[in-house]
């Protein structure tokens, strides 16, 4: 069990009588199904679908949403979020909470707005006492081993959704709900084959944490050859874990290795069909 403070995540609130239309035409979730009181993680990219932000969008009523994004993605996640909202009646605005994760707990705490997906609940403003007993990299860990993939600055503007599982992973792409931002390059990659790229999950035991944005090594009859884009680490009791972009067509038995460590990582499950 954990209750860890995510203080890695910014909230903002979109609120306005043109919320829903102005999202649902700049996110790729399906908005207008968004029961209120439910969540789901979504993506915003950009003309050519590659992502400037993954979020959790919350709906609050039926004008009023909040998005807890990663602040390491801000600015730029939400001046693209909304960079035409000058011609709609919706504002955005950050919004000072204290966000709780937790995982594994069963205890009823009351919240300002709570969320749950799995064995997970997040608590914006806990209206009672929380014992924190745990940092956010417990969290990411958790991201990690359930594979929710964890954009950074580092990575922004790289990838289209496909390329990090999106598609699997709660509502976060609607293919049928029309026309948004990168919607063309998302609605290819699913119908023409054109993705070729999948985020799987390593670990190994290691105090090293490697670069984000760098690569690993994959063993060839040749040798070893450099492949994959590092999306996250995180180096929790001595094991460090990751997500890496690889080929989708990546073997269960192919080896790979960090570079400057040469130790083998143990490719993980995903929990979820790609």
């Amino acid at each position: 069990m954990a209750v860890i403070h995510l203080s890695q995540y910014q909230l903002i609130e979109i609120a306005g009588v043109d919320a829903e239309k102005y999202l649902q035409g700049q996110v790729t979730a399906d908005v207008t199904k968004l029961a209120i009181g439910a969540s789901t993680l979504t993506a915003h990219c950009d003309p050519k679908g590659k992502m400037t932000g993954i979020f959790r969008l919350i709906r609050l009523s039926t004008e009023q949403f909040y998005m807890l994004v990663r602040s390491a993605l801000l600015p730029t996640a939400l001046d693209q979020l909304k960079k035409y909202a000058v011609f709609s009646k919706v504002t955005f605005t950050p919004v000072e909470a204290k966000i709780v994760g937790l995982i594994d707990e069963n205890s009823e705490i009351s919240a300002q707005v709570c969320v749950e997906f799995g064995n997970r609940k997040i608590l914006i403003n806990p209206e009672s006492a929380v014992n924190i007993s745990d940092d956010f990299a417990r969290w990411d860990l958790a991201d990690i081993q359930q594979g929710y993939p964890i954009l950074s600055d580092k990575t922004q503007g790289e990838f289209i959704p496909q390329a990090l599982n999106l598609q699997a992973i709660e509502q976060a792409i609607s293919f049928s709900k029309g026309c948004y931002i990168g919607q063309e390059t998302v609605a290819r990659a699913k119908y023409r084959g054109a993705n070729k790229r999948a985020m799987f999950a390593f670990k190994a035991k290691t105090d090293f944490i490697p670069k984000i944005g760098s690569e690993i090594e994959m063993q060839l009859e040749s040798g070893w050859r450099q492949t994959g884009t590092i999306l996250s680490a995180v180096n929790f009791d001595g094991v460090l874990w990751l997500q890496v972009v690889l080929s989708n067509q990546l073997e269960e038995n192919q080896v790979v290795r960090l570079p400057e460590t040469q130790e083998n990582l143990e490719i993980l499950p995903l929990p979820y069909e790609l």
